[in-house]
């Protein structure tokens, strides 16, 4: 299978994406209809599954790996991340990788798939229910993820992305009857999907900046931590290849505690890690230019 297989054309930019929206709507309905199934083990079956996709999947997986290569797994441990990530319901890795590699070339400026200065309804949600955000045409995905489009693997599961999470449903179903399905699936998918879309918003408009970006990106605590530590986004967009984003010892970065996690086993080398200068008077904005990422091999501890 190649990029080809795809088969993407371009979207029209006032076009409504009627299978996105759709489908978005019957998991909202799913997500409050959760709530008169609650039972503990479902709910903590659903606190699981939100940390393994959206920690192990979007934040680890899709973003740091994949997105930036801010480290580097064995092949069979990529996949597994990758996985974990399409359960989250936010598209295959190559359109996901692909938006995110345009928004940072474009970051709040024309082009830019998500940014609040075209309103913040669409930087939050709108971008994914109309136009071509989320589903560029196959020439540009090329141009965009020509390591991922090599690789068989991500092309077949960009391709069927939606097959994991239907055979999780199933198992879910079958262990745990309704409560499992409704909180493991549906409400558990869309807490994933807006913590993920308030870095697209929220960390855009509001919150605190430690570095002079060119953009409109924030740090912002509530918004890591119900991210994982994807919150800390002035931090990543002064340094997009690092693959801590909390930088100071008190911005909780549980995506970068995972990733401290696998290299400790083995199992993630060439890890991009930028440090803060020793000593940072409180309020004053630091150049990007003062704190390059460089690759470390022995990460110190956190």
């Amino acid at each position: 299978m190649t990029l080809e297989d795809l088969e993407k054309k371009p979207a029209a930019a006032d076009e409504i994406n009627w299978v996105t929206a759709t489908f978005m709507m019957l998991f909202h309905v799913g997500a409050v209809a959760a709530l008169f199934f609650f039972t503990w083990p479902a709910f903590l079956v659903a606190l699981f599954l939100h940390w393994a996709t959206g920690s192990l999947g979007i934040g680890m997986g899709y973003h740091r790996l994949l997105t930036h290569r801010g480290y580097r797994t064995p092949k069979w441990v990529e996949y597994f991340l990758t996985t974990c990530a399409v359960l989250a319901l936010e598209g295959g890795p190559i359109f996901w990788v692909a938006t995110h590699r345009i928004h940072h070339q474009y970051s709040d400026k024309e082009g830019d798939p998500h940014s609040p200065i075209d309103g913040k309804w669409w930087a939050h949600m709108g971008w994914i229910l109309m136009g071509k955000s989320m589903h560029h045409d196959t020439t540009t995905l090329a141009r965009y993820v020509p390591d991922l489009a090599k690789d068989k693997f991500h092309v077949w599961i960009t391709k069927y992305h939606y097959v994991p999470i239907i055979v999780l449903g199933v198992i879910l179903l079958a262990i745990g009857g309704l409560p499992f399905l409704f909180w493991g699936i549906f409400l558990r998918t869309v807490v994933g999907l807006h913590s993920t879309w308030l870095v697209n918003s929220a960390t855009h408009s509001w919150g605190t900046r430690r570095f002079e970006t060119h953009d409109l990106s924030t740090n912002s605590w509530w918004v890591a931590l119900l991210s994982w530590g994807e919150g800390w986004h002035n931090n990543h967009h002064a340094h997009p290849t690092s693959a801590r984003h909390g930088l100071a010892w008190y911005e909780v970065d549980l995506n970068w505690y995972g990733i401290w996690t696998l290299q400790k086993l083995g199992l993630a080398k060439d890890i991009y890690r930028t440090k803060l200068p020793a000593k940072q008077k409180p309020g004053v904005m630091i150049p990007t230019d003062v704190v390059p990422a460089e690759p470390q091999n022995d990460l110190v501890s956190v």
